[in-house]
């Protein structure tokens, strides 16, 4: 419905600028917003308000000259301005349940659309380091970035799915020689236990399956434990292979798989991290100092030069990074997102200013963050700090066991990226309004059992059909109702423009509130056989869009609960 407003405001326009009005050499689009308060209408625009310089006259009186010039329309019942120019439009009835037709007949493809027109983008996300379970912070971005990309894929792009593997450095070697010391026979108690080394009883799991000769295989490789306790390069590729199969199998359990795997030793192995440093010498943004090579960040933005590789010789962690991002650029997307946690923020202008230094035309802005905050897990209003399998922090697989797999992805979704999250683990679990997951599957296990019901009596109504008049719906709650379903087309590009899945978790809660309260106040199961049928074609678009929207998130619509 949007749309048509537009579309007549649009009309309206181009009627004025050929009457002189407005210019004629200027373009005008006119927003369209949602009214709060719906004695205001069902959409107002402040285009009076921005063009009135253009037009040389108050706001207010362009808005008259605006309604004026207005095509009539069927979809409109009036059109009224307020304050100092805002234009109110109040919808027909007819225009308002024309959704419900068009949720059935597109069943699972409403609201998706082929805006993106199959432009490829990579989303990078979770990105853990093979060095123990995935903690709740990586099931965050793993519940994120798969909506992200289930949003992007309902507006149109091909989508990739990457998970890079920091298979390199420091921490490998300290698993390396944590899994050692468990293999000869140490507890992390011992006093030769390695001064940074893991702690969580998963250690024992990879040291006894090493020592057992079992053969691990992860996504590119099989490695046998060589149950040879002085052989660290064999046990460090025993460990990273265990714990890259663990992490997958996690994953997959949550509903989260990937296309590309990336690991960041092929980086060093195929020499791409040397040819990256090369270029960046060559064009003249590095210089030696204190035995250190230096990439002169300071150029694009950063507020102090980076050391690129130190003197012992070995690379920063944001090296290796600049070249991966070479890769993905040379691979062909001009459109790459990253979600990560907020820890990576200091990343952002160093990797960004190591890929502009490269002259080669990547934007300024390339690629995409989306940075979120940490999560804090609590039950009984107490915060759960320590999973004895990982020593030292909650696991995603601790989070799935005690409250399944569709409240914890809700859950790690349904608030802002950018802000903390307290995920407490008794209201996951409860089946009370109070829960968002449960109050939106149960509107959808609610319109399910009614229809069981009405099969009982006789009656068959296919899941997309479209029965009964529609305009026998005239109660507020039910146009309130078929104006939220209207909004889902538009809630769906948004959150994938703006990369803000927590939207939709929103919208599903209103669309479930707005059913749950028609449904406590109206029966739908009435002697009124035409109307009752027009009711349960508003119930099975309800159904419809509450289906489509789970399942951009990742969670199940249960028909009985």
């Amino acid at each position: 419905m949007k749309e048509t407003v537009s579309d007549l405001l649009q009309s309206a326009l181009a009627a004025l600028q050929s009457e002189g009005v407005l210019p004629a050499d200027q373009s005008f689009a006119p927003q369209i917003g949602n009214t709060k308060d719906k004695s205001h209408g069902d959409y107002a625009c402040n285009i009076a308000l921005v063009a009135a310089k253009s037009a040389g006259c108050a706001p207010r009186k362009l808005a008259e000259a605006l309604v004026a010039n207005l095509p009539a329309s069927a979809a409109v019942d009036k059109v009224e301005i307020a304050g100092p120019g805002f234009i109110n439009f109040f919808m027909s009835t007819a225009s308002a349940f024309g959704v419900v037709n068009t949720a059935l007949e597109q069943a699972e493809n409403f609201g998706r659309n082929h805006s993106g027109r199959g432009e490829k983008v990579q989303v990078e996300f979770v990105s853990a380091n093979p060095t123990g379970p995935l903690h709740v912070g990586h099931g965050r971005g793993a519940a994120i970035g798969d909506c992200i990309c289930r949003l992007l894929d309902a507006n149109g792009y091909q989508v990739t799915r990457e998970f890079y593997y920091n298979d390199a450095g420091a921490q490998i070697n300290n698993l390396g020689l944590s899994v050692q010391a468990r293999v000869k026979g140490l507890t992390p108690d011992h006093e030769s236990w390695p001064e940074n080394g893991y702690r969580g009883d998963y250690i024992a799991d990879v040291a006894e399956a090493y020592l057992a000769g079992k053969t691990i295989t992860a996504d590119d490789r099989s490695v046998t434990g060589q149950a040879e306790p002085d052989n660290l390069e064999a046990i460090t590729d025993f460990a990273v292979a265990y714990l890259r199969r663990e992490q997958d199998l996690d994953l997959k359990a949550f509903g989260v798989e990937f296309d590309v795997y990336f690991l960041e030793s092929s980086l060093y192995n195929d020499g791409k991290v040397e040819a990256t440093v090369k270029r960046l010498q060559e064009n003249g943004y590095t210089y030696e100092d204190g035995g250190a090579l230096w990439l002169k960040t300071t150029e694009f933005g950063d507020d102090k030069d980076r050391v690129m590789r130190k003197t012992d010789g070995g690379y920063t962690y944001f090296v290796p990074d600049v070249a991966y991002h070479l890769d993905k650029w040379q691979r062909g997307f001009s459109t790459v997102i990253n979600e990560q946690g907020a820890d990576h923020h200091s990343t952002v202008t160093r990797v960004r200013a190591g890929l502009q230094a490269l002259n080669i035309g990547i934007p300024e802005d390339w690629p995409d963050y989306v940075l979120h905050q940490m999560v804090m897990v609590t039950r009984g209003g107490e915060e759960v700090k320590i999973s004895k399998r990982a020593g030292s922090y909650v696991t995603l697989s601790d989070l799935i066991e005690e409250v399944g797999r569709d409240a914890t992805r809700f859950f790690l979704a349904a608030r802002r990226v950018d802000s903390q999250l307290t995920f407490d683990i008794d209201l996951a679990r409860s089946q009370t309004n109070e829960n968002p997951v449960y109050y939106i599957q149960y509107a959808h296990a609610r319109i399910c059992s009614v229809l069981r019901k009405l099969t009982v009596e006789g009656v068959q109504r296919g899941r997309h059909e479209c029965a009964g008049d529609l305009t026998l719906l005239t109660l507020d709650e039910e146009k309130e109702l078929a104006n939220q379903l209207a909004k889902y087309p538009e809630l769906v590009a948004s959150a994938a423009a703006q990369r803000e899945p927590h939207t939709l978790s929103q919208y599903l809660r209103e669309l479930a509130g707005l059913f749950h309260s028609y449904y406590n106040a109206h029966k739908v199961l009435i002697e009124d056989t035409a109307l009752r049928d027009a009711r349960i074609s508003l119930y099975l678009a309800v159904r419809q869009v509450i289906e489509n929207g789970l399942g951009l998130l990742g969670v199940r619509a249960p028909e009985e609960m």
